[in-house]
């Protein structure tokens, strides 16, 4: 069975670079009938809070991506455990002390040399005693694998055939020297006890998957299906890293943005497919296909989100937004109606405010000298409340006639008194929607 997982840490808020992740692990899964599992990686209990596992179930609820079930690393700490003294009985793992400073000292070295900067296995050639004394000065010491220095080869879903030389690349620390199991080792252990069949990640884990896969194999097992996507940029093709505390989904949603339009452009940006607005998340999963992506860096730019959103807007039924019509206080009257006139005119459901705003209480409009006494001419002239369907062409016919204005001219001052806007709906929409008259 197809098994996919999306495995973010709850140190902070889900961003549309996770997002990414979570959405093409979860369309694979579905696509097929099988499992996605949400994994959550709490193995660091100072950085994860409960408050982020809470929030990562609510973006993803908001979106419709459902999981199966879920999983938390911090309750399989002995599966790791386990793992790591079997790599150790093979022999595949060793302790080094080396400190922050002088590992950056050997990478500085080796670069000004012309060799890769890659850990020099220095702490292989300890004797148990010379262990021992810098144990006793320093502490526990991290554990790496030890590499085979070969090639790693795999078919990317994504990226196409990879190699990459394993003796390029440093032994990875699997475990900190304050005993926290690090993301890589219990990933392994993590995507080969649950059968993991898939993974998608950004194209920054390529290298990891690389070791990932020497380990998979050092344990005795297979590896998945990888596949790595584009990384994204900013519109202009800067870098998004600095921006993405700013993209949290919360923060999308609280904007405004309906989660079919995020769906829509994120299931399609990066990939030979237009990105169009989908009518529903099953549409999506069955238009899926990894393969029609590449591996160039990905255009983000969040203003994209808003067309799609109004579209969605404007062919939504009264039904799904009754229940947040009437929060607003919009009569039961005039509520079906509220929403057909508006609906092709906002961008995001929280404009509907606004508009109830002008229709409940008026508006205050600033009216430009040369149209104050053609203004007041105007509502000394509007016929008494409530107006209907036919009040704004009579009541603008007879200004016409009374005054000579036409066009622009003529309409888009009446509008302004009556709206405090220079646009939204028709005016003959919009009028019996009007609970009170202008205010002076």
């Amino acid at each position: 069975m197809t098994t996919t997982r999306f495995a973010p840490s709850p140190t902070g808020y889900i961003h549309v670079g996770n997002l990414r992740t979570a959405l093409f692990n979860f369309m694979i899964a579905r696509k097929a009938g099988g499992t996605f599992i949400l994994r959550i990686d709490d193995t660091d209990p100072e950085r994860s809070k409960e408050t982020y596992v809470d929030a990562i179930k609510q973006d993803l609820e908001w979106l419709g991506l459902t999981w199966d079930r879920v999983e938390r690393q911090s309750e399989r700490l002995d599966l790791y455990v386990a793992a790591a003294e079997e790599l150790r009985e093979k022999k595949r793992f060793y302790e080094a002390f080396e400190t922050p400073t002088e590992l950056d000292l050997k990478r500085k070295k080796q670069l000004n040399m012309g060799k890769p900067p890659v850990y020099d296995r220095a702490a292989l050639a300890l004797s148990d005693a010379e262990r021992d004394a810098l144990r006793a000065e320093r502490g526990q010491g991290v554990w790496r694998f030890l590499l085979d220095h070969e090639r790693i080869e795999w078919t990317d879903g994504i990226l196409g055939a990879q190699s990459i030389d394993a003796a390029s690349v440093s032994d990875p620390v699997l475990i900190r020297g304050d005993g926290q199991v690090l993301y890589t080792l219990a990933s392994v252990v993590d995507d080969t006890d649950m059968g993991v069949t898939h993974v998608v990640r950004g194209s920054d884990h390529v290298t990891n998957t690389a070791t990932q896969i020497q380990i998979m194999a050092s344990l005795g097992h297979g590896h998945p299906e990888f596949a790595h996507h584009s990384l994204l940029t900013g519109p202009q093709g800067e870098a998004l890293s600095k921006r993405l505390g700013t993209l949290a989904l919360r923060d999308l949603r609280e904007n405004g943005v309906e989660p079919i339009a995020l769906l829509s452009l994120m299931a399609r940006l990066g990939s030979s497919q237009p990105v169009e607005l989908a009518t529903s998340l099953d549409e999506l999963v069955a238009g899926f296909d990894i393969s029609t992506f590449g591996a160039a860096p990905t255009k983000f730019d969040a203003e994209d989100l808003y067309p799609l959103t109004a579209r969605h807007l404007h062919g939504v039924a009264y039904a799904e937004v009754a229940s947040e019509i009437a929060a607003l206080g919009v009569p039961d009257a005039i509520a079906l109606r509220f929403w057909e006139v508006m609906r092709a005119n906002i961008t995001t459901k929280q404009e509907l405010a606004d508009w109830w705003a002008i229709c409940r209480d008026g508006a205050t409009p600033e009216i430009v000298e040369d149209d104050q006494e053609f203004v007041a001419q105007a509502l000394a002239a509007l016929p008494p409340l409530p107006f209907d369907e036919n009040t704004w062409s009579s009541w603008t016919s007879e200004m016409k006639d009374a005054t000579g204005r036409k066009g622009r001219a003529l309409f888009m001052p009446l509008r302004h008194a009556l709206t405090g806007r220079k646009r939204g709906p028709e005016m003959a929409d919009l009028m019996p929607l009007l609970q009170v008259l202008p205010k002076d």
